[in-house]
């Protein structure tokens, strides 16, 4: 484990992930600040859930109130915590949302909030935490990634997948501009659960729901089954909390031996394979052209 509990925010934690990852680090030892948005609001009952169990426990977890659209509001919640703890060791970035439906369905504004939440949330919560990471000269960015940036993802999530994709790229460029820092980076890769998470359940449809309906006649028995395949491949056995119990492996890891990426995908896609090969072309890359000092401690390479 680290040498000491680290002080973490997580953020899109009202549920999914993000809460069972909090919930765990928590139980850890660490001290962790759930973020999420409308904590008077519709997310009350979340926040009275993690404030019960820490005060059932002894757990240093709370929820701040961080609606990771509004820079703002993430750097209020930032300020707070910085304010209570005088340091911030680690980000999750969960906070996310998912589309279901044909591509040609969804407007382009509808495309642009998925990578707003997706993508540009985590911009906000960089651009407000890495001055500190960087005074402090330590810190983890952990990405909460999905294998469907590399494996053999499905259609009728367009949107998402390519959000995600997105946000893959992004962390691996912030990898190498703040290492110098000692500043961390991890992608933690989940598969598709098909349970355990409210993923599919609170998904968002096509706006332009007669472009939609088009598409029925053609694939709509296949997209309905979609999900109903997706568990079909899937081990018994296996629970979403894996995926917390891998965030709470990688951050009480010691800095220096964290993972650039590391997979929970009992479904195997194919994305862990593909990373590995993918991980080697770029650390060689980074290497031709001289730059190796930049790979992080867990690339490849």
């Amino acid at each position: 484990m680290s040498t000491r509990p680290q002080v973490v925010v997580v953020t899109g934690a009202s549920s999914g992930f993000g809460n069972l990852a909090a919930r765990a680090l928590a139980g850890a030892g660490h001290t962790v600040y759930a973020g999420m948005r409308a904590t008077t609001g519709r997310n009350a009952p979340a926040v009275a859930a993690l404030d019960a169990l820490a005060a059932e426990h002894g757990l240093r977890l709370a929820a701040v109130e961080m609606d990771v659209q509004d820079q703002e509001s993430v750097d209020a919640a930032v300020a707070r915590i910085e304010a209570e703890q005088e340091r911030l060791d680690t980000v999750v970035h969960n906070a996310g949302h998912m589309v279901l439906g044909p591509a040609e369905a969804f407007t382009p504004e509808q495309l642009a909030d998925v990578y707003d939440i997706n993508v540009l949330s985590t911009q906000r919560v960089n651009r407000t935490v890495l001055p500190l990471m960087r005074r402090q000269g330590r810190g983890l960015l952990l990405w909460v990634g999905s294998s469907s940036t590399r494996g053999g993802h499905p259609p009728f999530l367009a949107p998402y997948f390519a959000a995600k994709a997105a946000m893959d790229a992004l962390a691996e460029s912030y990898a190498a501009e703040v290492v110098k820092y000692g500043i961390e980076t991890t992608l933690v890769i989940p598969g598709a659960y098909p349970s355990g998470t409210n993923h599919f359940a609170h998904a968002g449809t096509p706006a332009d729901t007669a472009r939609a309906a088009e598409y029925d006649a053609a694939y709509g028995t296949l997209r309905d089954s979609m999900t109903g395949a997706l568990a079909g491949v899937f081990p018994p056995g296996r629970e979403v909390d894996e995926v917390a119990d891998e965030i709470v492996r990688v951050v009480g890891l010691p800095h220096g031996a964290r993972p650039l990426r590391t997979h929970v995908d009992p479904s195997r896609d194919g994305s862990e394979v593909v990373s590995a090969v993918y991980d080697r072309v770029r650390a060689e890359f980074y290497h031709r052209v001289g730059i190796g000092e930049l790979l992080t401690p867990g690339a490849s390479l």
